[in-house]
């Protein structure tokens, strides 16, 4: 009867997963109009009487919050506008002309919020120059503030009222030849003197990093990438629990070989080895489509995954699930005391070698492990839970890598 009520809990699990990618693909889809998209390059596609515009697929968040735009060039007039709009904004008009928007002009360096009549605000922009929109949900009333920068420095912000509408790049555009290059991904911080940092750098969400830098959300390996030695491991400073039992990560570069892994992990597991590889672990490879099981022989699992693919990792606890044998609780701190309070990162710290303790007791209750891509469920196991539980670990191995992640993409 277990068997066919977990069952029933993972095809329940499968169907909510699968509805709420239905949902963010009609959700999350840029719409432009009147320009041409070639990768990150927009190019104004119009006959200079009408507006061009762009609006990203995906709003400005907690996880997300600044995006910039490198002008290629001003084209006849420079009338490049960089801002934030409602999702179904109007692609006529330039970004701040109408209500529930806010932009930056690069032609006259004034603010445009919610008028077609702007405000001096910063300096003129040309060709060259780095526009950057942001915005801090740091405010206790209500307001919600976007900043803009030139060439990474601060140009001004301006407080707007929090709308429970979520706020768009976008890219508006008025004149022949004009093109930009546009960095969804960007990060930015303010110089050391001039205060605190405005992006928030996520660091706290990770307890080891090891040859692995981190923006935002966004991962980037910086080892060498020469051998099986050069693994770069990020661990999360919490474990999978019966409250947040699922994460995902969305490959932004696959790098030389696409040598990415995503998982699950102990706690104290080496930092040079590849989620999966060792006694404690269990991930999928995007490289060969293959789960690794506390070994260094995967077997065939699922299918390849390449730059833009979605993967993500989950555990289905049983029903009755709870902590050695005690009250069921939804976050679990364990040896909260001994969590360091800064990030390990093992760029700066010693590099001494990390070797796995014989004898060491990793059997636990079992748990369902199961993955995913682009939103379907590629395949699951039973496994053990180690002693602590298991800890959401990402590894990667070839130049250039990067992938965005999200820990908590179900609660919200």
């Amino acid at each position: 009867m277990d068997d066919i009520n977990l069952h029933y809990r993972f095809l329940n699990w499968r169907r909510r997963i699968r509805e709420i990618r239905e949902v963010r693909a009609v959700r999350h889809r840029e719409r432009l109009k009147r320009m041409l998209r070639d990768g990150d390059v927009l190019r104004y596609h119009g006959n200079s009487d009408e507006v061009g515009c762009f609006v990203a697929a995906r709003p400005l968040s907690r996880r997300n919050r600044y995006f910039e735009v490198t002008i290629i060039d001003t084209g006849v007039r420079g009338m490049i506008a960089v801002g934030l709009v409602p999702q179904f904004y109007k692609l006529d008009h330039q970004p701040g002309w109408l209500p529930h928007s806010v932009a930056f002009h690069a032609d006259d360096g004034k603010l445009y919020n919610g008028n077609t009549i702007g405000q001096q605000f910063g300096p003129k922009c040309c060709r060259g120059d780095r526009i950057g929109c942001g915005i801090s949900l740091d405010s206790d009333d209500g307001q919600l503030t976007v900043f803009f920068t030139k060439n990474g420095k601060d140009v001004g912000s301006v407080e707007l009222p929090a709308s429970p509408d979520a706020l768009y790049p976008a890219v508006g555009m008025h004149s022949l030849g004009e093109e930009v290059l546009l960095d969804l991904n960007a990060e930015w911080e303010m110089d050391e003197e001039d205060g605190e940092m405005i992006v928030d750098s996520h660091e706290e969400d990770w307890s080891r990093l090891h040859d692995v830098s981190v923006a935002g959300t966004l991962l980037e390996y910086v080892g060498k990438g020469k051998s099986i030695m050069d693994v770069g491991l990020a661990q999360a400073r919490r474990p999978i629990n019966t409250r947040f039992h699922y994460y995902e990560l969305e490959i932004t570069d696959a790098g030389e070989k696409c040598y990415i892994a995503l998982g699950l992990a102990r706690r104290d597991y080496p930092k040079n080895r590849h989620p999966g590889w060792s006694r404690g672990s269990i991930a999928y490879h995007a490289d060969d489509g293959k789960l690794f099981h506390g070994s260094g022989v995967g077997e065939p699992f699922g299918p390849r995954c390449f730059e833009g693919d979605i993967m993500g990792c989950g555990i289905m606890f049983p029903r009755d699930f709870n902590l050695d044998g005690g009250d069921d609780v939804d976050d679990w701190d364990f040896d909260e005391s001994s969590k360091p309070s800064e990030v390990q990162n093992d760029l700066y710290a010693n590099n001494e070698d990390e070797e796995e303790e014989e004898g060491e007791d990793l059997e636990g209750k079992k748990v369902t492990v199961f993955f995913t891509r682009n939103g379907k469920v590629v395949g699951r196991r039973e496994v053990a839970l180690p002693v602590g539980g298991f800890y959401p670990t990402i590894g990667m191995m070839s130049t250039g890598e990067k992938v965005r992640v999200d820990l908590h993409p179900l609660s919200g």
